[in-house]
């Protein structure tokens, strides 16, 4: 673990930029970091700005032929890796020469090309601007009001712009410390929030819900944590309901790669009162619902996709992120599933939130997921993946009566099938197209 603060940082970045100069590094030129999680990645995001160059941090959960299909893509005249990725790093370089031709398409003030995780289909990499990068940092420390008294524990990796622009990035930039952890670990976790007392820390769900099965959850000292903050999917309630009940508020920020992430915040004097929503737009965001999707318009976008002219997801100035959403009478939004994971069965639409929610419910139920699978005669059907909780059985017949209760018929899984585990990103969202395809 590493504890860090803004002028640890800049010192550090100060020395990078005379290591990549004598790399040869140049404006316009791509740098790739493969790495775990540690204070160099920091440095590089600011020496890469301060040289004119894009910092591309890189997937160490990839394999090596889609880590060196993303170097070409990329164009990535530098590979740089620490010692945990060595072995990954040479077979990455063993299948593509380095350097690679570069890139066109520059544009001056490009800083990250950050790529998509990719659960539907090929990663895409989308190009942010150091202006966008400083607008997310601006919009995170005003939905968070982080201030030189932030300590913010950072498990979540810093190759996705989660993990660096809702808490890492913002934190520093508002004066505060941050201890950085190579990767999540739940019982670290637990024991430098006693130890080290932060005041808070970012969390997917899947990390929450480790949080509160592992042995320490119930003893160990939380207080420091003035709230929590979550997303990259849809949060199942009772993972708020575990954290509310130790009076730790739940906040949200709803995003996506291309966003910034920042796009949606539910702060930490609304999150008590708001438990599940993603919240409202955040600071100089524009959010409107077009069909049921979220389109944003934002000075923290991307300005488009790498190798891309004219992506149709960035049209008319606003992005197009495939989720669904609803918004409440207040203007709280609430996200509710994908526009590629609607089922539409025999004309009916059905969105796979909706049932996994009810499964979540379900005392025996640790995760839940719905894809659709062909049905000759309903076209596709909702079919049920489950992992149980350890040691727990699935009363079939409850979980049954909880869908009579409160779902339609046609909404009804056709399926339940329990697995050991479900695909995920590095992120914790589910690879539904893989489950699909494993299910049917």
């Amino acid at each position: 673990m590493f504890e860090v603060d803004a002028a640890a940082i800049e010192r550090a970045a100060a020395l990078e930029v005379t290591t990549l100069r004598a790399l040869g590094v140049a404006e316009g030129d791509a740098v790739g970091w493969l790495a775990l999680n540690q204070p160099r990645a920091l440095a590089l995001v600011r020496a890469c700005e301060c040289l004119g160059a894009r910092y591309v941090p890189l997937n160490g959960r990839l394999a090596a032929p889609e880590l060196a299909a993303i170097v070409r893509h990329a164009g990535l005249q530098q590979l740089l890796h620490d010692d945990a990725m060595a072995s990954l790093a040479r077979q990455v370089l063993a299948l593509v020469a380095m350097p690679q031709p570069r890139a066109p398409g520059h544009v001056p003030g490009d800083l990250l090309l950050v790529y998509t995780s990719g659960t539907t289909g090929l990663a895409r990499g989308a190009v942010h601007t150091a202006a966008a990068v400083q607008a997310n940092t601006l919009a995170a420390i005003d939905a968070q009001a982080l201030s030189v008294s932030t300590r913010t524990l950072a498990v979540l990796p810093l190759f996705h712009v989660g993990g660096l622009g809702i808490q890492v990035l913002p934190t520093l930039a508002a004066g505060g410390v941050v201890l950085l952890h190579r990767r999540f670990d739940a019982g670290a976790w637990l024991r430098d929030v006693a130890s080290w007392r932060p005041t808070t820390s970012l969390l997917v769900p899947a990390a929450m819900s480790a949080l509160i099965e592992h042995p320490a959850w119930p003893t160990t000292d939380l207080t420091s944590l003035a709230f929590i903050n979550t997303g990259s999917s849809i949060v199942p309630r009772p993972l708020i309901d575990a954290f509310h009940a130790r009076a730790i508020p739940v906040c949200q920020v709803y995003g996506a790669t291309e966003t910034g992430p920042v796009t949606l915040v539910l702060r930490p004097n609304e999150a008590m009162r708001h438990p599940g929503s993603a919240g409202r737009p955040a600071l100089d965001v524009e959010v409107r619902l077009v069909g049921g999707e979220i389109q944003v318009r934002a000075p923290n976008l991307a300005r488009g996709y790498h190798r891309e002219a004219a992506a149709a997801a960035f049209a008319d100035g606003w992005f197009r992120t495939g989720d669904l959403a609803r918004v409440d009478a207040d203007g709280y939004f609430y996200v509710v599933g994908r526009l590629s994971d609607r089922i539409i069965s025999g004309g009916e639409n059905i969105d796979p939130a909706e049932i996994e929610a009810v499964a979540l419910a379900d005392p025996a139920v640790a995760e839940a997921a719905v894809v659709g699978v062909a049905d000759p005669r309903w076209g596709e059907v909702p079919v049920l993946a489950l992992v149980l909780r350890a040691g727990a059985v699935l009363d079939a017949e409850r979980l049954q009566a909880a869908f009579d209760a409160r779902l339609a018929r046609f909404k009804h899984p056709r399926r339940s099938v329990v697995v050991a585990e479900l695909p995920r990103t590095a992120l914790g969202k589910v690879r539904k197209a893989q489950l699909a395809q494993s299910l049917a």
